[in-house]
Parts: structure tokens; sequence; C-alpha cells
């Protein structure tokens, strides 16, 4: 899956919490709202100043929240978790557990959330 692909993917399931989701889908992701909200924040606050900046970033992320939480529970349903499981990124320790899970790779088999995820190689 390619970056584009990815992202696409994540807007048009923004509130689809079932089924699975690949590890790309996920990182390519995570990678375009880094990328994103780093870009926002320097031109906004290049034309009307840091907190105005922080601002938009924190709005940008409020819009955001519903595909991000929608793609963290299809890549644990991918794993065989349950993404209520999401809920350890209120907790300190609970986000690096949550980071190191969302590398591995998913069950090849199918599980209670559907079929496995089909990665295509280029």
């Amino acid at each position: 899956m390619s970056f584009f692909e990815a992202v696409a993917a994540c807007f048009s399931k923004y509130a689809t919490f079932s089924g699975r989701a690949s590890r790309a889908e996920f990182w390519w992701f995570a990678l375009f709202n880094i990328l994103a909200a780093l870009m926002l924040l320097n031109l906004v606050a290049s034309f009307a100043g840091p907190e105005i900046g922080q601002n938009a970033v924190f709005i940008y992320n409020l819009v955001i929240l519903s595909p991000s939480l929608a793609v963290g529970a299809r890549r644990l349903h991918d794993m065989g978790h349950s993404g209520w499981w999401q809920l350890l990124y209120l907790t300190g320790i609970g986000s690096l557990v949550l980071f190191v899970w969302m590398m591995f790779a998913g069950k090849p088999e199918s599980n209670r959330f559907g079929e496995p995820v089909v990665v295509e190689v280029d």
C-alpha cells in the first residue's frame, strides 16, 4: 500500500472501527499526520504567530481524531486485540506499549474481526 492509498483509505473509512488495517496503512497515515501538523504549524505561525499556529494544529488534531482512532482500532484488530486497548494512550507507559504493538505483523489467519489484510508487494 502506497502513501497516498493509505491516506485515502483512512479518510474514506474515517468512522469505520470494524475490520482490519495493515501496518502500512497505519504507519503511512501516522506519517501523513505528523507532516501535515508540522507544515500547518510552520505555515500559520509564519503569518499569524506561534500561538495561532498552535491553535491551528490543535484544531487539525481534533479533525483527524476520528480517522486516527478508527485506523488504530483496525490495526489492533489485525493483531487480534480489541480497539478499546487504545485507552492505554491515556497513560504514559501505555503509549509505549501501543507503539510497540503497532509495529508487529498482523495475524495471518482470520480472527473475530475479519479476514486478514492482503498486502500487495510491488
